[in-house]
């Protein structure tokens, strides 16, 4: 449990943007009375209602770290774990090196998509892209769009909310912000924008964002490079469409799964007091499938668990214990539960938890239950090119999956 206090917190946060508990309560559907009984410290949010805390997260509109540091007050696991920041050496730096150099290469269009799955963020490292964004365009050329939450948010306080956020002063309307967003161009500006938590708001707002940002990017051919930051809902606009989509002409990148040193680096830079044995971790990479929350947790389980790392081998109680313990995770249920809720779609969950390969990966996948598990991050594609194909993160996920079945079909 943090030492912050949950309804201290939450009051200061819900004051920096002036949040009323009824606007809250709105927006993650609870009662106005649930929210005030959290801020005035009556009640805390119980473990059933952890989605409910982290819609609050993002209508409040906090960093990862402000988020974590609210569900951490609660006494959640964080929503954004392994973000920390850190000195010295930095995880995915490569991966990093290689957007920011193809986005600069891009011609005519420099536009990049950087899609991650559920758990890594949006995006991942956001300090790390930005301060890299700094270094390579210079500080007043880099802005950083993260769009409304609510989805009650009508189009003129969308777009002022992101001119805000922008520098460009006052703006009424979605054609103001283009116009003001188009004179820095005009004036001969490069510059770089960084869209993170692309998926918030309404589709009807995302696609209107997007539409301005193409067309200024195609009218200011090279100077206005795009980095936008999302998921499952940014993919659709890439790929729905056919050629006719909005964002067709962008790059795609996926954030990659972390390999054995990005864990190593993770796990020293959470835990530096801890002496991390490369075995340890590797076994620990292997229960998880490099799941980032089921890591962290495994990570925090291993240092609850003093010397239980001498002994993590497969078919030794400590491996056992921390794969029950990870399999156990809401992380893994909340992904789960959704196609485990009627008969036909627990008859196809166990078809697929029953596979060892699920199918041939593809850029977009029609499939509406391998979408979701994708998007979940418990599934992952192997291989590249034609001969990637799909499978699940790790056994302890697929062993998740089968208490999920087991606990439907009993109730």
């Amino acid at each position: 449990m943090s030492a912050d206090s949950f309804a201290d917190l939450l009051s200061i946060y819900m004051r920096r943007i002036r949040a009323s508990a009824s606007g809250v309560a709105t927006e993650i559907g609870l009662s106005r009375e649930a929210v005030n009984n959290w801020r005035n410290g009556i009640s805390v949010p119980n473990p059933r209602s952890r989605d409910k805390l982290v819609a609050c997260t993002r209508y409040l509109r906090l960093t990862e770290s402000e988020a974590n540091r609210l569900l951490s007050a609660a006494g959640f696991a964080p929503e954004f774990p392994l973000q920390a920041e850190s000195t010295g050496a930095q995880p995915f730096a490569a991966f990093q090196d290689k957007v920011f150099a193809q986005l600069a290469q891009a011609v005519p269009y420099p536009i990049s998509l950087l899609l991650s799955p559920a758990h890594w963020g949006q995006p991942p490292f956001r300090h790390e892209l930005l301060q890299r964004a700094r270094t390579q365009y210079g500080e007043g050329s880099v802005l950083h769009i993260q769009p409304p939450y609510s989805v009650s948010t009508v189009p003129a306080e969308y777009f002022a909310a992101i001119g805000r956020q922008c520098g460009l002063g006052d703006v009424a309307s979605d054609y103001e912000f283009e116009s003001a967003l188009e004179r820095r161009l005009l004036a001969g500006e490069r510059i770089f924008c960084l869209v993170s938590r692309f998926e918030q708001g309404t589709p009807a707002l995302r696609e209107t964002l997007a539409g301005i940002l193409r067309s200024l990017s195609e009218m200011h051919s090279g100077r206005l490079h795009l980095l936008l930051c999302g998921g499952q809902a940014l993919a659709d606009l890439k790929y729905r469409s056919g050629d006719m989509s909005l964002l067709n002409i962008a790059q795609v990148h996926h954030w990659p799964d972390p390999s054995l040193a990005d864990l190593m680096q993770l796990a020293r830079h959470r835990w530096p007091e801890q002496p991390w044995a490369e075995p340890v971790v590797a076994a620990l990479q292997a229960l998880s499938g490099g799941h980032p929350a089921l890591f962290e947790e495994g990570l925090q389980w291993l240092v609850d668990h003093p010397g239980a790392g001498a002994s993590l081998h497969e078919g030794q109680p400590a491996f056992s214990a921390l794969r029950t313990h990870l399999a156990s995770s809401p992380r893994l249920w909340q992904t789960f539960l959704p196609l485990a809720q009627a008969p036909a779609s627990r008859a196809r969950l166990q078809q697929l938890l029953s596979a060892d390969d699920l199918g041939r990966a593809r850029p977009y996948l029609q499939d509406d239950d391998l979408r979701s598990l994708f998007w979940g991050n418990l599934i992952l594609a192997r291989g590249t090119g034609d001969a990637a194909r799909l499978h699940w993160r790790s056994p302890t996920v697929r062993e998740a999956g089968w208490m999920v079945l087991d606990s439907c079909s009993a109730d």
